[in-house]
């Protein structure tokens, strides 16, 4: 558990993108699954949602820069 803590603490950007991909990916699912999409429909969903909470992630991270300048 102090691994993954430390991971975690080290990797802050990665494990909110893992966490929030987890979540978007997970309601994604449960609200389409009586749409009839094809498998390949599913594959590209998920991999689109998955890359749409990084740039979430990435854009929310840029006000960390300017918080560091200021307290730096």
């Amino acid at each position: 558990m102090t691994t993954l803590k430390n991971w975690v603490i080290t990797h802050q950007n990665l494990a909110a993108w893992i966490a929030l991909a987890i979540g978007m990916d997970a309601i994604l699912i449960y609200e389409a699954r009586d749409v009839g999409l094809e498998p390949s429909q599913w594959v590209w969903l998920i991999v689109i949602t998955t890359l749409v909470a990084g740039a979430c992630v990435w854009i929310i991270s840029w006000g960390d820069d300017e918080e560091e300048e200021v307290n730096g």
